[in-house]
This record gives C-alpha cells, sequence and structure tokens, in this order.
C-alpha cells in the first residue's frame, strides 16, 4: 500500500515551547489511523502540519503525495479537516451551511454535491434546521459532512466525538469504517480506549514527542506487562491506591469504576508488592489494557515532560 502520510522529523516551536519533536509517521492508504496522547502534547499541531495549516520548522514528507512544506495549498485541496470544536454557522440552516462551505470551495457541481453529502450522512430530513439547535451528534454529522463535502482522499479527524452521547460515538464510527472501506483514509485523534481500539493502527503522542506505533495488539505488547485487577469496597480500594503507589514492583495503580488494576514489569517484584495486601478484597490476574499501556508510557517517559 502507499503512504497518504510520510513525514520525518517534523518540529514545531511557539515561542520558546518546543511542541512537537521530531515527529515522524506513516499512515496507509485506506488505513483508520488512531492518534493518541494527553491534552497538550502536541496532536493538534501535528495534524495542523499535516493539512497545510501550519509550516513546520524544520523536517519534511509529504501528505497526499504533496510535500508538507511547500505545497500546501494543494494539500488543502485534497483534505477534510473536521476540528475540536463545531466550527459550522449555527444561525444557518445544514443545507445552508454545506451550501456555503462549497461555495469557498468553488465547487461547480455544488448542488448535486451537497445533495449527494446530505442524503449519504442521512441529513435530508434535517436539512432545514438551523445548525445552532442541533444536538452534539447532529453536529458531529454536520461536520463530517462538510469536510466530505469536496470529495477529500484523507480526512484528518481531531477529537470527533468529544462531548457526544456513546449512540452518537457508535453511528460516527460505523460512518467511519465504511468510509475506510471505499478507500478513504484517516487520521483520528481519540481520548477514548474503545475508539483506539477500532483503528487499524495506532500512535501514541506525549509532551510532543511520539513514544510508541503499531497494531492495537503490536502496542498491547511493547512491554512485558503484568496486571492485577483488584475489587472490594471503595474505602479499601482507596486505601489500597495509596498504599500500593511508589512501591518497588509497582509502576502504577489505576481506578477503573469498582476495581483498580495494579501493574508492574516485574512478575516476581509485582508479586512481593502486593503480598501483605490481600486480605479483605479480591485479586484477579488479568490482561494489560490500552490504558494499562499508555499509563505506563506516561510513567515511563516522565522525565521528558517540560
Amino acid at each position: 500500500m502507499r503512504h497518504v502520510i510520510d513525514v520525518a522529523n517534523l518540529n514545531k516551536s511557539f515561542g520558546p515551547k518546543h511542541v512537537v519533536r521530531d515527529f515522524s509517521l506513516q499512515v496507509r492508504e485506506g488505513e483508520i489511523y488512531g492518534f493518541l496522547g494527553p491534552n497538550g502534547s502536541g496532536k493538534t499541531t501535528s495534524i495542523r502540519m499535516l493539512c497545510g495549516l501550519l509550516k513546520p520548522d524544520s523536517g519534511s514528507g509529504t501528505c497526499l503525495g504533496y510535500d508538507v512544506v511547500r505545497e500546501t495549498a494543494a494539500i488543502k485541496c485534497e483534505v477534510g479537516y473536521m476540528t475540536q470544536r463545531f466550527s459550522l454557522w449555527e444561525d444557518l440552516t445544514i443545507r445552508e451551511n454545506l451550501d456555503f462551505v462549497a461555495r469557498m470551495y468553488g465547487m461547480k457541481d455544488r448542488a448535486s454535491a451537497v445533495q449527494q453529502t446530505l442524503s449519504n450522512l442521512a441529513l435530508l430530513k434535517r436539512q432545514d434546521q438551523l445548525a445552532g439547535t442541533l444536538s452534539g451528534g447532529w453536529k458531529q454529522r454536520l461536520a463530517l459532512a462538510a469536510c466530505m463535502l469536496h470529495r477529500p482522499k484523507l480526512l484528518l479527524l481531531d477529537e470527533p466525538t468529544a462531548g457526544v452521547d456513546p449512540q452518537a460515538r457508535r453511528d460516527f464510527w460505523e460512518e467511519i469504517h465504511a468510509l475506510a472501506a471505499k478507500g478513504m483514509s484517516v487520521l483520528v485523534s481519540t481520548h477514548y480506549m474503545d475508539e483506539a481500539e477500532r483503528c487499524h493502527r495506532l500512535a501514541y503522542i506525549a509532551w510532543g514527542k511520539l513514544l510508541a506505533t503499531g497494531t492495537p495488539s503490536e502496542v498491547l505488547h511493547l512491554f512485558p506487562l503484568v496486571t492485577w485487577e483488584v475489587s472490594g469496597s471503595p474505602a479499601r480500594l482507596a486505601e489500597l491506591n495509596g498504599r500500593l503507589k511508589g512501591q518497588p514492583g509497582v509502576s502504577h495503580v489505576t481506578a477503573f469504576g469498582n476495581t483498580l488494576h495494579v501493574t508492574g514489569e516485574d512478575e516476581t517484584a509485582l508479586e512481593k508488592a502486593i503480598a501483605s495486601h490481600r486480605m479483605g478484597l479480591q485479586w484477579q490476574k488479568t490482561q494489560p489494557s490500552l490504558e494499562d499501556v499508555f499509563i505506563h508510557l506516561m510513567t515511563s517517559n516522565a522525565e521528558a515532560a517540560p
């Protein structure tokens, strides 16, 4: 498969703050690539460099075959970029919003393109509704429609499901997988681990530095992690959390609803650390989750934090 994104050693600073450090990424045609990382990690800045909205300070590469430094205008014409916040016009209807976007792109067949997009994304019944009156899920669908209007070859989606309900998130991902099945390439940033598991490949970035890439399965096996799931009364779990953090053999302790995940890299050392805390609690060895791996990445690279 050819690469729709192929960049190496991109850097971007704002004043004294080095936001993106030696960022390299390859995304294949027809792939859904998950882009993960905490707030302020450099995800949005990286995406904006890829779609031609920001010029890298250094580094090189291509997006859809165009140079990310010299051919940004060409990239913008063939990329659909969905921002974190709803950025369309709330006092226009759904159809009026799409028609206005089509005019901005200078589309000669804008009427048919708008009609087709309304139909493809199930917006026809709401086409005369003001955008400002839409729920979060329908605003999200409208924003995706605006991205798709000019028939892009690549979608860059920046936390597209933030703030929408679970059903809207599920519907959105059904749409993304349908698009990928037709050959669309998608780079999507998200904080949700269940969404990360639905991607073909993942990249994890923190403090402007790429820490891990691979399929969800490959990322899960980056480290020889051992995880125990502990259940019990909330008070006992809170006490256990405080006692185990920082203990030799314990990499991190994380609350998951009514349970704790106690994780370490050395099984023997972890067993020793938890041996005196087993009474009155239920302990079960479990498979580390993606969230366990990403928390481990964060703690093991904490020295890179500004």
